[in-house]
This record gives C-alpha cells, sequence and structure tokens, in this order.
C-alpha cells in the first residue's frame, strides 16, 4: 500500500473525514485488474490511474471522484465489469466510471458529423454529471505529460485533439491552469522548435535583464505595504504558447512583444482588490483599453478577478490580476470548485458556479441547432470564445463573444428582437450592424414591424445563436420555393434513372437520410444542401453500379501505367471524346486536363511531366461533371421547365447555385452529370432551343484546384 499511501496522505489535508478504506480498497481492486499491463513508458499502468487520482486531489475534490480516477480504465481496459463496480463500491462511482469509459471511447477528431455527434454526446456527459468530464480532462493532462513514450504519429494526433477539444473544454469550464498546461504540452509536440525558440528568448532576456519577476514582485509588495494591506503577491512568465499564439495574432516578433510577464495578487476582500487597483494605478502609468474588471461582470464560469496592464519596471508592460482567496480557489478550479473540500466539509465558496445551471445554460443554444453543422459551429463558437460585457439601455448586462456585432447583442436578448432588427445605437450613437461590440458599451436595438432576417447577416453575426436562428427564419421564408423546386429536382433525378417519383419514395429517402420527414428533404434538395443524385443512391442502391455494357469509371483513360490513379482536373472538367493530356503529381497520381485547358501553360517548361493520354472507346457511364452558367427570365416554372429539359436528356443534376437574382433575370450555376462530348452538346442544345435562355456558358475557371 505504499503506492497509496501519498495520495491519501494528500487527501487527508483538505478532507480529514475522508473514507480512507474506500480509497485504498479502490487502488488495490485496480492494481488487480491492471495486473501484467503496463504503459508505452515501460511502467505498470496503475501508476496512470495513480496520477489521474493525484491530479484531482490537487483540485480538492470528493472521495467519489478520486475513486473513479482509480478504476477510469478498469471497465474498458480489463476483466472488470459495470456491475463489479456498483457492488465492491457504490452505484455512483460505477456511473462515474462508466461516463469516463463512454467518453474514452468518443473521436472528437473524426469528420464532421461524426464529430457533432460525438459532442452531444460528451455534452451529454456533462449534463448528466460533470465529474465525468473533471477525470477525463486529469486523464488526458496526464497523458499529455508522458506523451514523449508514444509513437510520434500518435504524439500528433493525440497533441492535435488536445489543442483542439480538451484545452478550450478546461478554460471553459474555468480551469485556466489546465488549459495552459494542455496547450503547451501539445505545443511542444506539434511545433518543437517554435516552443524551443520562445524558451531560447525567455533565457537571453533574462541574462540581459536580470530576475524581472523578483524584482516587479517586490515592487507590487511595496505597494501593498505602503497602503496597509495584507496580501500574497505571485510572479510568472506566461507559457511558452501563449506567448506564440499572441506573436502569431498581432504578427510581430518576441522583441516587440509586451506583458510578457503575469503577476497575481490575492488579498482577503472585495474592497482591498479595489484598493489595490488603486495604488497599483498609482505607481504606474495604466495602458488604455487593457482593463476588465470582472468582479463586477463575472464570466459565465464563475471567474471573478481585476485585470490590468500597466507600463512596469523599465517601462516593461506587465498584467496584474488582483482577486480575492474565493475568487482565486474558483479561478484555478472553475466549475470544479462545487465539489471542493476543505476541513472535512465540502467547502462553500459563493462564487462557485452551480454545475447543473452552468451546463444547462450552454446546452440551451446547442439544442436549438437543427443539424450537425449547425451544432458543431455552435460548440466550437461556445468554447473559444473570450467574452465582452455590454448593456441594454436599462442597464442590464448581455455576455456575448470576442467580436460580437449589435446583431449578435439583439439575438441575445430575443429571437424575436434579432429577426424585427433594421439599426443599432452604440453609446446613443447609430452604428452599421456589422460593427464590433466592446465591452461597457451600451447598446440600443432598434426595430421595425415586417422586417425579416437577411442572407448577408450571416456573415456579420459571431453567435451561434444569431446563425442558429437566422438560418431557422430563412429557411422558413424560403421553404416553399425550396420544396417547389426540390419536388422538380428530385423528378429530374427519379426519371433519369427510370423510376417514379412517389410520395412514399420520398418518406423512405428521409428516412434513411435521418431527415425528418419528405418535406424537410425536398426543401434541402431545392436549397442545395442535399444532392437528388445522394437521394437516387440511398433508394436504388444497384443503380450506381456500372452497368455491365458501360466502361468502368476506373478505366476511363488510356495510356495510364498499371493501376496509376488518375484525377478529372476541376479547372476544365474534360469529358469523354475531348482531347486530353495527363499531368503527373508527386503522390497524387495523374490529373487529365482538356487540351485546350489554360492551366497547362504552367507546365510549358516541364515536358517530363507530361502524359499522351486518351478516353477509352466506348460508351461512359453519365458521371462526368461539367458547370454551365445560365441566365435565366425571372418567371414562375423557368427553372423547373429547365430542369426537365436536362433530365430528357438522361443527363442528372449533381448541383445547383443561385449566383445572382434581379427583378427580371437571374443567373445559375448547374453541375451536370455527362456521359460524352456528344451528351453534352445534346444538353447544351436542348437548353440554348429555350425561349427563356437568354445565355449559356459553359464554366471553365483556371483558379478552381486540378
Amino acid at each position: 500500500m505504499d503506492d497509496i499511501s501519498g495520495l491519501i496522505a494528500r487527501i487527508k489535508q483538505y478532507h480529514p473525514k475522508s473514507d480512507d478504506d474506500l480509497i485504498a480498497r479502490a487502488y488495490a481492486f485496480g492494481s488487480e485488474m491492471h495486473q501484467g499491463q503496463y504503459r508505452h513508458s515501460g511502467e505498470p499502468y496503475i501508476t496512470h490511474p495513480l496520477a489521474v487520482a493525484h491530479i484531482l486531489a490537487g483540485q480538492q475534490l470528493d472521495d467519489a471522484t478520486i475513486v473513479t480516477a482509480l478504476l477510469h480504465d478498469t471497465v474498458e481496459d480489463t476483466r472488470a465489469s459495470h456491475d463489479d463496480i456498483a457492488r465492491k463500491f457504490s452505484t455512483e462511482i460505477a456511473e462515474l466510471v462508466d461516463g469516463v469509459t463512454k467518453l474514452t471511447k468518443l473521436q472528437l477528431n473524426s469528420n464532421e458529423t461524426k464529430q457533432a455527434e460525438n459532442f452531444r454526446k460528451l455534452f451529454m456527459a456533462m449534463s448528466r454529471d460533470m465529474r465525468v468530464i473533471l477525470v477525463k480532462l486529469a486523464d488526458r493532462l496526464h497523458n499529455m505529460r508522458t506523451i514523449k513514450s508514444m509513437r510520434p504519429e500518435g504524439q500528433m494526433r493525440k497533441a492535435r485533439e488536445t489543442m483542439d477539444i480538451y484545452a478550450p473544454l478546461a478554460g471553459r469550464m474555468g480551469m485556466q491552469w489546465m488549459r495552459e498546461e494542455l496547450e503547451d504540452l501539445s505545443f511542444g509536440v506539434l511545433n518543437p522548435e517554435g516552443r524551443n525558440s520562445i524558451i531560447r528568448r525567455f533565457i537571453t532576456l533574462q541574462r540581459e535583464s536580470g530576475d524581472v519577476i523578483d524584482k516587479i514582485t517586490s515592487d507590487i509588495r511595496a505597494e501593498l505595504d505602503r497602503i496597509g494591506l495584507d496580501g500574497e503577491v505571485h510572479g510568472r512568465a506566461k507559457k511558452p504558447f501563449s506567448i506564440w499564439r499572441k506573436m502569431e495574432e498581432k504578427k510581430i516578433g518576441f522583441s516587440r512583444l509586451s506583458d510578457i510577464y503575469g503577476f497575481r495578487v490575492i488579498v482577503a476582500d472585495e474592497a482591498a482588490c479595489y484598493a489595490v487597483l488603486g495604488a497599483i494605478h498609482q505607481r504606474w502609468r495604466a495602458v488604455p483599453g487593457r482593463f476588465k474588471d470582472y468582479i463586477s461582470q463575472p464570466k459565465s464560469n464563475g471567474y471573478r478577478s481585476i485585470h490590468t496592464t500597466v507600463s512596469g519596471r523599465d517601462g516593461k508592460r506587465v498584467e496584474v490580476q488582483i482577486r480575492t482567496r474565493q475568487m482565486h480557489e474558483v479561478a484555478e478550479s472553475g466549475v470544479a470548485a462545487h465539489w471542493s473540500y476543505r476541513d472535512g466539509e465540502r467547502a462553500v465558496n459563493p462564487f462557485a458556479v452551480d454545475p447543473a445551471g452552468w451546463i444547462a445554460t450552454l446546452n440551451e443554444q446547442f439544442d436549438s441547432a437543427e443539424d450537425h453543422d449547425e451544432f458543431l459551429e455552435a460548440v466550437k463558437l461556445e468554447m473559444y470564445q473570450d467574452q465582452v460585457f455590454c448593456f441594454t439601455p436599462q442597464g442590464e448586462v448581455v455576455k456575448l463573444p470576442k467580436g460580437a456585432t449589435p446583431l449578435d447583442f439583439a439575438y441575445a436578448i430575443h429571437t424575436r428582437i434579432g429577426d424585427a432588427c433594421v439599426g443599432a445605437k452604440v453609446d446613443h450613437v447609430r452604428v452599421p450592424l456589422w460593427t464590433r461590440l466592446r465591452n461597457g458599451q451600451s447598446v440600443e436595438i432598434l426595430t421595425a414591424e415586417g422586417q425579416r432576417p437577411q442572407s448577408t447577416w450571416m456573415d456579420i453575426v459571431a453567435t451561434g445563436r444569431a446563425k442558429t436562428a437566422i438560418r431557422k427564419s430563412l429557411r422558413a421564408a424560403d421553404r416553399d420555393k425550396f420544396i417547389r423546386l426540390g419536388n422538380e429536382l428530385a423528378r429530374v433525378a427519379f426519371d433519369a434513372a427510370g423510376k417514379r417519383l412517389t410520395n412514399k419514395a420520398l418518406g423512405t429517402a428521409a428516412r434513411l437520410l435521418n431527415i425528418p420527414d419528405s418535406d424537410e428533404l425536398l426543401a434541402r434538395l431545392g436549397s442545395a444542401e442535399l444532392q437528388a443524385r445522394r437521394v437516387i443512391e440511398v433508394l436504388f442502391p444497384e443503380l450506381v453500379l456500372v452497368k455491365g455494357d458501360e466502361i468502368e469509371a476506373g478505366a476511363a483513360i488510356v495510356g495510364l501505367e498499371g493501376d496509376q490513379a488518375f484525377a478529372r482536373a476541376q479547372c476544365c472538367q474534360p469529358v469523354p471524346g475531348e482531347r486530353i493530356v495527363g499531368i503527373t503529381s508527386r503522390g497524387k497520381g495523374v490529373t487529365i486536363h482538356a487540351i485546350d485547358c489554360p492551366t497547362l501553360i504552367d507546365f510549358e517548361d516541364r515536358p517530363d511531366r507530361w502524359v499522351d493520354l486518351h478516353w477509352h472507346s466506348g460508351t461512359h457511364p453519365a458521371v462526368h461533371t461539367v458547370t454551365f452558367e445560365l441566365t435565366l427570365t425571372n418567371d414562375a416554372g423557368v427553372l423547373g421547365r429547365i430542369c426537365t429539359l436536362i433530365g430528357s436528356q438522361k443527363a442528372n443534376i449533381s448541383d445547383l447555385v443561385f449566383c445572382d437574382k434581379k427583378p427580371d433575370f437571374y443567373r445559375v450555376q448547374i453541375d451536370i452529370d455527362l456521359r460524352s462530348v456528344e451528351h453534352m452538346h445534346a444538353v447544351r442544345l436542348s437548353l440554348e432551343s429555350d425561349a427563356d435562355v437568354a445565355t449559356i456558358t459553359r464554366v471553365r475557371n483556371p483558379d478552381r484546384k486540378p
């Protein structure tokens, strides 16, 4: 039991009434289950859950969380089961272990659709019991501290996931120390040279100017003595990643970077916080625009502190944070402070946020997202945001992310206010709706009856709540139009496939594609969010297979070596029957260009990369996409008739985009899947013959990626 004695002693320091026997039994059970298992470093596996438990003990967490840390890998990696944990310990601990196990299986850096679903599961786990996330974060922190024993490719994957997901999550939960350490450990893997260069500059700076931290710490303590206040003063250099990020954001070198040192003053009460602030501003000149009062306007995760930046000793900018001891505990532990113990009792910290209320607020905007993309966008906007605080004319505070606009402010008040917004006044002055708001500004929203959201608003707003509300309103306004257009696109696609369009078929397709109903499916078809080809694929997968009398798409080109990979260039979109040439690319196979493609000029001095090729003779499948731009009369039924004409030529529309819309005409770009150059001419001729088609051109864009 020597390995567990240090952990128990540490817990006893803040929780004398802790259940020693429970923790010892958990360690013994974990050791037995992990017997014979070793980490990449060669250490016995039990050293990992023990280290995770130590991290959580440092946050003064309760026994159940500590025991969960000791057992968090037993269900996943050993023969232990959920019932074993419940029987030997408790149902509460078994549920916590089960929650951590499920989180471990989530691939948060996977493709976006799967990532969004996994994020939903993550936030669902948080809503059940946030201690699950605390254990998972501690687990990830220890894994990052010992990451050098992993293979390089594993290090990169885990570091990227940590930087993208776990570090921002720790910050959003108020555990800033953990966020900074996770970021810096990831930075050391993803950009070791960048991190080393920052450290080298620090060493040089310290050699040139001496120990700046000790000097400025002494200066601040002298100011506290002058005004007769007791307090703790701590100083530190900011983490290498924090400095690197600031250099990247401001596009400046290390020598021009200011406030690379941070200092913290911890005093007895709020009045002392403001007294210290006054003393510091009397001694040193405050930097304009670098003052934030999070005591009067706390962050949503409970964070309270005064931040100010001053020109300190020798003109060096330093950031000073001023807070009370209770504020400091929340600043260090964030939402975890809700479970902290002191002297054997649950610590009652007036600044600790109730996790149930916090996660409910966090989930509110996510629940309104209607699809994966919207949910993922809302999650990332929420997790990565830095807040600003603005006021309504009545003096109520509205919290918004950095970069928010008056439109975001309007939607934060109520969706109805946002939808009806026609203007805004900031500090009593009329401003454009794209104005970026700053801390402390007063915002008045001007509304008008009959106003509706505009598509351009999507580029103005910064919050997930506003983006979701605007999309919903735009979708509702255009829904009938999109349903009619989607029905026409679906009919053309079904005709081209030789199938009959029925309500039952649409309902089945909606179910297979996880879309609420057939109307929503048609609306997404009409708004180009869904391709008609995808509907055909899920209903009639046999039609996707190449027919026996057609040339397989993979064998369409003659002149390639063996199984050499090839792809059609998107800049010219060659089709069978056109003269072609291949351009070799290292690691990418051969790119097929039309012989008159302007992009080929870039390869005139590289004849070694040219390959003489031609299309296989015979019938090709209609899988070669060509983009046409049409100018059409803006009249009822025109677009539907155009889609019918394309379908009558046995061609499939794979995408449709509106480019420009005027009262009399509008332009659209249509992607059409074709068999050959003859097929293309037939489709084009039928479209040119229509009286409502003013112009038709084939889009060949040299700026497109080959």
